[in-house]
């Protein structure tokens, strides 16, 4: 574990999905209803170059956050790199020619002071480094099942339900996307290139493709001031329980600790909210 490369890796993760997740809302805000949950959606938005850009942007995302994970637990660096709004509302504000209001800077201190409190806290343990295939199986079967059932609730449902429905489906998948990528460049640092003779590369590319699509679904189907903060809130939280429940992580050892842990959880949440709110993120 090495904090000096994780945090900064994280925070680079948040700056290039806050932009990216603009640029590729603003695409995708365009294509066509009827290919919302379908690969083809993807093969439309494709031919977008501000979406490609965003793409560009969430691709650079990911990889920091490979690093992050190599170095560091999923309970310290997914809440940092949830920190996105921080990162997108400005950069709204900025293409749109805007200042940001009141309580819009209310909102981003909430939410970086909450993620700061959450992280003072947390005991640094790396858990286990490669979870065995059985160690994943609760994980698998209770995001895959959520998404089964919301998917198809949401496609027969218009509008903020909809959006709502598709977000709940990424963050999940988004989630068990990040504790793959933790578990890959565990596996890549131990093997080398023998990691694709394991399963998790194969996973990961899988359930990326399905968060990628779930995601632009999500885009398309509203605004930001529905899908990212959903995806914001639900995505660490997920990824905090798989790290506790697959890779041994641990949140705070006291009930102290852990009452100031989850008081700085909610500042998050609520400047997670204020931030969704702002009329930058509602068209």
């Amino acid at each position: 574990m090495n904090i000096v490369i994780a945090v900064p890796s994280a925070l680079m993760a948040a700056v290039c999905f806050g932009i990216g997740s603009v640029l590729q809302h603003e695409a995708a805000r365009q294509a066509s209803v009827q290919e919302s949950m379908r690969l083809r959606l993807l093969l439309d938005l494709a031919r977008r170059p501000r979406w490609l850009a965003g793409l560009g942007l969430s691709v650079s995302s990911f990889a920091f956050l490979g690093l992050a994970l190599a170095y560091g637990p999923l309970a310290l660096v997914l809440p940092l790199a949830a920190t996105d709004l921080l990162f997108a509302l400005p950069f709204l504000a900025l293409r749109r020619a805007e200042r940001l209001t009141r309580w819009e800077k209310t909102g981003m201190a909430c939410t970086a002071g909450g993620v700061a409190v959450f992280l003072a806290v947390l005991p640094l343990s790396a858990g286990v480094t490669l979870p065995a295939l059985h160690d994943w199986v609760p994980a698998f079967a209770v995001i895959v099942g959520a998404v089964a059932l919301l998917a198809p609730m949401g496609a027969r449902r218009p509008g903020w339900v909809r959006t709502a429905a598709y977000a709940v489906c990424a963050a999940l998948m988004l989630a068990l996307l990040d504790g793959l990528a933790k578990s890959t460049a565990g596996r890549f640092r131990a093997d080398g290139l023998e990691v694709l003779l394991h399963w998790e590369p194969y996973a990961l590319i899988t359930v990326g493709v399905t968060s990628l699509v779930l995601s632009q679904s999500a885009f398309q189907a509203g605004s930001l001031a529905v899908s990212l903060p959903i995806i914001d809130t639900l995505e660490p939280i997920g990824a905090v329980a798989i790290g506790v429940v697959v890779f041994g992580e641990q949140l705070a050892l006291t009930g102290g600790a852990l009452t100031v842990q989850m008081l700085g959880a909610a500042a998050a949440v609520t400047g997670i909210i204020l931030l969704a709110r702002s009329p930058l993120a509602t068209v």
